[in-house]
């Protein structure tokens, strides 16, 4: 039976991300399952703790959106209801 513990530095981490690749496949309802659960939790909360990605703001993230599928500010009417209203949210303040 392996002892888990708390991630509490890289190289745990790293070994706990190992270990969540070999489980990968692991069967519901089984140890190897259960082990799989406790240390994707783990592993959350440490990418929480350390690696923390801050919220975008919701016009960067739309703007970024039509940049990565090449969509230009008509193409957001149909969301938006008018071209005035896009001009409006999208605009720099």
């Amino acid at each position: 039976m392996e002892i888990i513990t708390t991630i509490k530095t890289e190289e745990q981490y790293r070994a706990a991300l190992k270990r969540i690749d070999s489980l990968i496949d692991a069967e519901p309802k089984t140890p190897e399952f259960d082990l799989l659960e406790v240390l994707s939790i783990l592993v959350d909360d440490y990418e929480n703790k350390h690696y923390a990605i801050e919220p975008l703001d919701p016009i960067e993230a739309i703007k970024y959106e039509m940049e990565e599928k090449g969509l230009k500010q008509k193409d957001l009417i149909q969301y938006f209801g008018s071209k005035e209203m896009v001009s409006q949210v999208l605009k720099d303040p």
